[in-house]
């Protein structure tokens, strides 16, 4: 079975990269990951990849006079690397429309909101500071502006009375961890692509249930 070939960005403990790691071991997974990037040489997921026996590098930004010269340090690692699908997992730098457009409809990314709403950092506290009845997450492909482009999968999750950021937030990762392979594998299937803005799907089981919150009684 052919797998397509994954290049996975972090900056930090990459929790979604392990996912992502544990769903490629699996047989029958259609993807593997053949390089984890990240801009800081402390990032934890560094490690993850090393002792899954995956090429992990450390391409720190710091070390580069402008942002172009850097992200065009990782466009040839990714191109090294034969990646087909770029995943970022906790990227925490901001990406140049050069940089985007080279992988458009070829780099996907997670976010910890129901896009297009809550774009940018502090989501879940934004959140439950408006009082909305649904916090959630958002995989899509990456465009020029942030926190934008086709979405392809996304979680709802209620958030409670007494919800709290810490808490939203941990009932939200579990569910980017289930997403975050699902996706992935979608693509790799090719059950999904862009059309437009949108993304289009085969053979796919679309969820037509309702959710309410609080709960009608």
């Amino acid at each position: 079975m052919r797998k397509l070939k994954l290049g996975v960005m972090i900056s930090g403990s990459g929790s979604n990269l392990q996912v992502l790691i544990d769903a490629c071991s699996q047989k029958g997974y259609p993807a593997q990951i053949t390089v984890v990037i990240s801009n800081r040489p402390d990032a934890k997921g560094l490690e993850r990849a090393k002792n899954a026996g995956i090429e992990a590098i450390c391409i720190d930004h710091t070390a580069y006079d402008d942002r172009a010269s850097f992200e065009d340090a990782i466009h040839n690692c990714l191109n090294e690397y034969c990646v087909e699908l770029v995943c970022l997992a906790g990227f925490m730098r901001i990406l140049n429309a050069d940089f985007v457009n080279r992988w458009k409809d070829r780099m996907i990314n997670i976010h910890p909101s129901l896009l297009p709403s809550y774009k940018g950092l502090h989501t879940h506290a934004r959140a439950i500071e408006d009082g909305v009845r649904f916090g959630g997450c958002t995989i899509h492909f990456v465009r020029p502006e942030m926190d934008d482009g086709p979405i392809i999968m996304q979680a709802a999750v209620p958030i409670s009375e007494t919800e709290t950021e810490d808490s939203l937030a941990a009932k939200i990762l579990r569910y980017e961890h289930e997403m975050y392979p699902a996706a992935v594998r979608l693509i790799a299937e090719g059950k999904v692509r862009v059309s437009a803005r949108k993304c289009v799907f085969k053979d796919v089981d679309l969820d037509t249930a309702g959710l309410i919150n609080p709960a009608i009684n």
